[in-house]
């Protein structure tokens, strides 16, 4: 009788393994098919990583941001706050910066990736010249120092006066992972050698 059981057992093993490969190679098929798809309507895409199906649970430090609606592929630099307590900004017009005092990139909370806005001196155009042209729902890519690359999906812009509150900027309470790109925007004040106002797009990691 024991032996009878343990054969029925052995024979719905067997036939339970079959088929849990073929779901894996159904789903390694689907994959990569997906991912084609992805690289053929998007080359910023490929370029960013392939391993965009693999988001880390514990991400990396951001090193690279990715925006294909607005063609930006920058260098993320790591920063603080400057000496008079404000967020730091990337050295140069070309480059992000990522606040590392707060939230990485992928992680619960706000991240807080900012970039320079409008012409410099030297004639260059700066990172975030047209970061007011993205909308709900388009695609933001970070990708971290283990390779991984993180997808948010923009959920609202948002403009704030230099002495606005705009806690909301950093903090969030839903538990959730977010990012928060910051630029400038509006009229150059000369005295103050800023603009009088920041653009803030909030966006929001995508579910998988």
């Amino acid at each position: 009788m024991q032996l009878k059981k343990s054969a029925k057992w052995l024979s719905l093993i067997g036939v339970t393994a079959v088929f849990s490969t073929l779901v894996v190679v159904l789903s390694l098929i689907l994959r990569l098919s997906v991912q084609d798809s992805l690289a053929s309507i998007d080359p910023i895409y490929t370029k960013a990583s392939q391993s965009i199906f693999s988001e880390p649970v514990n991400p990396g430090i951001p090193i690279r941001l990715l925006i294909p609606k607005i063609k930006v592929d920058a260098k993320i630099e790591s920063v603080g706050l400057t000496a008079k307590g404000a967020v730091g900004v990337p050295k140069k017009p070309a480059n992000t910066a990522w606040f590392n005092l707060g939230a990485r990139p992928g992680n619960k909370g706000s991240a807080i990736i900012d970039g320079h806005y409008g012409r410099w001196k030297n004639g260059d155009s700066s990172v975030f010249d047209n970061l007011n042209k993205l909308k709900k729902g388009d695609k933001i890519y970070v990708k971290d120092d283990k390779g991984s690359v993180i997808v948010f999906v923009v959920r609202k812009s948002q403009s704030y006066d230099l002495k606005a509150d705009a806690s909301a900027v950093f903090y969030a309470s839903d538990d959730k992972a977010h990012l928060n790109l910051i630029t400038c925007e509006g009229v150059w004040n000369s005295k103050t050698k800023t603009y009088y106002q920041r653009l803030v797009v909030f966006a929001d990691r995508e579910e998988t």
